[in-house]
């Protein structure tokens, strides 16, 4: 097993305790306990993830203390004592979900699925935030491995629009979070090819960056810029949205209007540079054979 520690010794009393809170998860009266306990432990014990995947009933306990809170989504009802619950049962599904051992099995019994009724929310209470926010952290541990598989999985789902959705109304640390996933899926070949494959794919995402744009010029924020700058850097690697940019780039973009965020940041400043570039008049974005299957965006 893939870690920089070490896996605690078998018979260590710390592993009996693990097992012990796993145990506890089975049983409704003991749960809340142990999710808040082992939730504490997933950066210390490494192979936590196979040891929750592989014990009798853990996964259907996890997914019972998700499908215990539909209820409370419609009408709003989610108390902070519910959120925090619900979000240690996530924070452990998130371990599973960055295991490599684990993670393949994760994705085949289609589990990120009954975390989409919690990105559907709209409320802006905390609780709500704090449960869309662990939810997004479950599918951008997943996204971060760079994985064909993950990319494969989410672009058979509605994660997409979803995330499009809190890009545009979530707190910004959300946006941010949903920013990261939809640049992921981007900079996968396949992501490109399916966000760039008809105009109204498309346009959706130049929509909502656009606005997003709009807003960070008023409220900036340079992690979240970040993010945004490299969507739109990565579509301009199809020649057809690269073409449509030139149309709908925002001016704030073009101008000196994120000046002070970009002296901080020489990466992002590279690729708002590069992107101007790749828009300037006769400019051709590199071709990629991958891409040229596809429908014209003006189609």
């Amino acid at each position: 097993m893939s870690s920089s520690q070490p896996s605690p010794a078998p018979n260590s009393a710390e592993t009996e305790k693990v097992f012990h809170w796993i145990n506890e998860l089975s049983n409704p009266e003991t749960r809340e306990n142990a999710l808040l306990e082992l939730s504490k432990k997933r950066e210390s014990v490494p192979d936590l993830a196979p040891m929750l995947w592989h014990s009798f009933g853990t996964t259907a306990a996890l997914l019972q203390e998700i499908i215990n809170i539909y209820p409370s989504i419609h009408p709003a009802t989610l108390t902070a004592h519910q959120s925090n619950r619900v979000c240690n049962a996530l924070a452990l599904l998130q371990c599973v979900a960055s295991h490599p051992e684990t993670r393949s099995v994760f994705l085949q019994a289609n589990i990120p699925l009954f975390l989409y009724p919690f990105l559907h929310t709209t409320s802006k209470t905390r609780p709500f935030e704090y449960l869309r926010l662990t939810s997004l952290g479950v599918i951008g541990a997943l996204v971060k491995t760079d994985e064909q598989e993950v990319i494969t999985f989410l672009l058979s789902t509605e994660i997409i629009p979803l995330c499009l959705r809190i890009m545009e109304s979530g707190s910004e640390l959300s946006k941010t979070v949903a920013t990261f996933i939809l640049q992921k899926i981007l900079l996968d070949d396949s992501g490109l090819s399916y966000i760039c494959q008809t105009y109204d794919r498309f346009s959706h995402v130049a929509i909502i960056l656009g606005k997003m744009v709009i807003s960070l010029a008023k409220e900036p924020s340079a992690r979240l810029l970040k993010h945004v700058v490299r969507c739109y850097l990565r579509l301009t690697d199809n020649p057809r949205a690269c073409e449509a940019l030139r149309q709908c780039l925002p001016d704030q973009l073009r101008d000196s209007t994120f000046a002070d965020c970009l002296r901080e940041d020489k990466a992002v400043k590279h690729w708002l540079s590069m992107l101007l570039k790749n828009l300037e008049p006769g400019a051709v974005a590199p071709p990629d054979p991958r891409q040229m299957g596809i429908s014209p965006l003006g189609s």
